[in-house]
């Protein structure tokens, strides 16, 4: 069990990129949704004990790693948003210095365990290839090999599926989804169908503060019977915004497509109701934070 009390982060100059979060985070994913400059990877980098808070602690397995940072190495895995490659070395090279570093024993020897690893995660074929070769998602699962070494309890990821092709996504979807069967995985996006795939549970950070905890069925249910949708002329859609609440305008066909939020008003003329998505209850989750 992951808690997380109070936490505070102010940089210098005022900043504050964390305004007393709280979280009480369980075995399996668990989602961090919300946009870039959110506070996500302030958060992430205070979890991996690499960031010291301003204020408030981090308990894992009963020991504030607040004070105590050495404690979560131990047990964590991190692949952060940016990882670092020596792109001349291969897949395996890399992946060896990075076990060495990180300290990893094997009963059989690392070569042995580089060589599961890469299995593990589908990266067996381009072993021997140079790291610059890899793509976007190779470089992702090659990141995800060396957070799994050691078979840590918590394994916190920052931005996992930004810039990979849909292919690559979903493979890198299965990865995540079957790590989180046997442990904590923490998910951290700016993507919403991350979240709507992948997490059981999720939050929702907006300005460093933890606006919504939910889950995805429950967020969208909440909606039901409250989205319209129907096309706006670009002529109109400044008034019309001004108008209603928008959730999302989609530009389709040459025209918008937009969706509304409404309570207790008639729909527009020319409006149907729709079915919500974890998009539309993201955009009002997000909306209502900005304007409290």
């Amino acid at each position: 069990m992951l808690a997380v009390q109070n936490l505070v982060k102010v940089y210098p100059g005022g900043i504050a990129a964390l305004q007393g979060v709280n979280l009480q985070i369980g075995n399996g994913m668990f989602g961090l949704l919300g946009p870039n400059g959110a506070g996500k990877t302030t958060f992430m980098k205070i979890l991996a004990g690499l960031l010291e808070p301003t204020a408030g602690q981090v308990i894992f397995n009963d020991t504030n790693i607040v004070e105590n940072p050495q404690h979560i190495w131990a047990h964590l895995g991190y692949l952060p948003q940016d990882f670092g490659f020596y792109p001349h070395l291969t897949g395996e090279e890399m992946l060896l210095y990075l076990l060495k570093l990180k300290g990893v024993q094997s009963e059989n020897g690392l070569i042995k365990l580089a060589s599961e690893l890469l299995e593990r995660v589908n990266l067996t074929f381009a072993a021997k290839r140079k790291v610059k070769d890899y793509s976007a998602g190779m470089r992702q699962r090659l990141g995800i090999a060396q957070a799994i070494a050691g078979k840590p309890p918590l394994i916190v990821v920052d931005e996992p599926t930004s810039g990979l092709d849909p292919e690559e996504r979903l493979r890198f979807y299965h990865l995540l989804s079957e790590l989180s069967q046997e442990r904590t995985v923490i998910l951290s996006t700016h993507i919403v169908e991350d979240v709507a795939v992948l997490c059981p549970r999720f939050a929702v950070i907006f300005q460093g503060r933890v606006v919504s905890e939910t889950t995805p069925t429950l967020a969208i249910s909440e909606l039901n019977g409250s989205l319209y949708e129907g096309i706006v002329d670009r002529e109109h859609l400044a008034k019309f915004v001004r108008d209603y609440f928008v959730t999302q305008t989609i530009l389709y066909e040459g025209r918008n497509r937009t969706r509304i939020h409404l309570k207790d008003a008639p729909a527009p003329a020319g409006f149907h109701p729709v079915k919500p998505t974890l998009e539309d209850a993201y955009f009002i989750i997000t909306r209502h934070a900005a304007t409290n």
